[in-house]
């Protein structure tokens, strides 16, 4: 008989191309994962660490209650106006005959637009529309257009308004020329040799199949206006009442301020945006269906 050799398990060996996503899968620990597990639990806890669900029932006050319903309606007009404006721009690039050269410049501008915002937004603002701002000034000298006597004033809720539409709209542009895009041709030659109007094609065509993508990104929109704070906070400070100015108060460590209380807070809006990005996903799934 003949001694055969021993078999070799094959040692299970991690695919090198796993690698390349392990920053992310670090970033996303740190920086994502672990932070909301600690909001989650810390919601559901006293500053002694056992469980409680006072704080969830502190959310029901009457400041608590004005902040949140503040804050949705910033994130609703935000995100309606800036879902209207983005669309109509995004349409007119695609579709209004403008040259081709002025699609790239605006994505490119988009694209640094919708990912600027806190102190380097707000300073921008108030230097610009703030009570002694280059344009506030020039209006009143040059036109005698007083915005303040108007009842304009930046440093107030529509002066946030004005200011997060800067980053609403380029973000409704990028997320919204690629569903333009997919319309296809042959749909707008088809309504008009059935004798369809320009209008009737985007009423009974166009809108329904992009319908679910315009939805979806309302709710995006309405979930990065509801979570910004740091612009918010350097542009109006503690004076208006927003659920994300009420949480930096609760967690930055005065004495009046309630951790746990904060992480409560921070539990409902990750309720809220969560929804609003699922929202959006579902949407967006749906309408790719008839988009590709």
């Amino acid at each position: 008989m003949t001694d055969t050799p021993p078999r070799h398990r094959p040692k299970m060996r991690l695919p090198i191309e796993w690698l390349g996503i392990l920053p992310f899968v670090l970033f996303a620990l740190l920086f994502l994962i672990l932070p909301t597990m600690k909001i989650v639990i810390g919601a559901f806890q006293t500053p002694e660490g056992s469980f409680t669900l006072q704080n969830l029932i502190d959310l029901n006050t009457d400041s608590i209650r004005r902040a949140y319903w503040t804050s949705i309606k910033l994130s609703m007009i935000t995100a309606l106006l800036g879902c209207a404006m983005g669309f109509a721009m995004a349409a007119a690039v695609v579709f209004g005959g403008l040259p081709k050269r002025i699609r790239s410049p605006l994505l490119t501008f988009s694209g640094v637009a919708s990912n600027f915002a806190g102190v380097p937004l707000a300073f921008a603002f108030i230097a610009t529309l703030g009570p002694a701002g280059l344009v506030t000034l020039w209006l009143k000298t040059e036109f005698g257009i007083n915005l303040r006597a108007m009842g304009f004033n930046l440093l107030s809720f529509w002066g946030l308004v004005v200011t997060y539409l800067f980053f609403q709209i380029p973000l409704m542009i990028l997320i919204i020329i690629p569903a333009l895009d997919g319309l296809k041709r042959e749909w707008r030659e088809a309504a008009a040799v059935l004798g369809a109007t320009g209008a009737q094609y985007w009423r009974m065509v166009a809108l329904p199949i992009l319908f679910p993508s315009l939805l979806g990104t309302f709710a995006l929109l309405f979930a990065n206006s509801f979570g910004a704070v740091a612009t918010a906070f350097a542009l109006t400070g503690p004076q208006l009442n927003i659920v994300p100015i009420k949480l930096f108060a609760q967690i930055r460590g005065d004495v009046l301020g309630n951790p746990n209380l904060g992480y409560a807070l921070a539990f409902g809006m990750i309720v809220i945006t969560g929804l609003a990005n699922v929202t959006y996903i579902v949407l967006r799934t749906r309408s790719e269906r008839w988009l590709k």
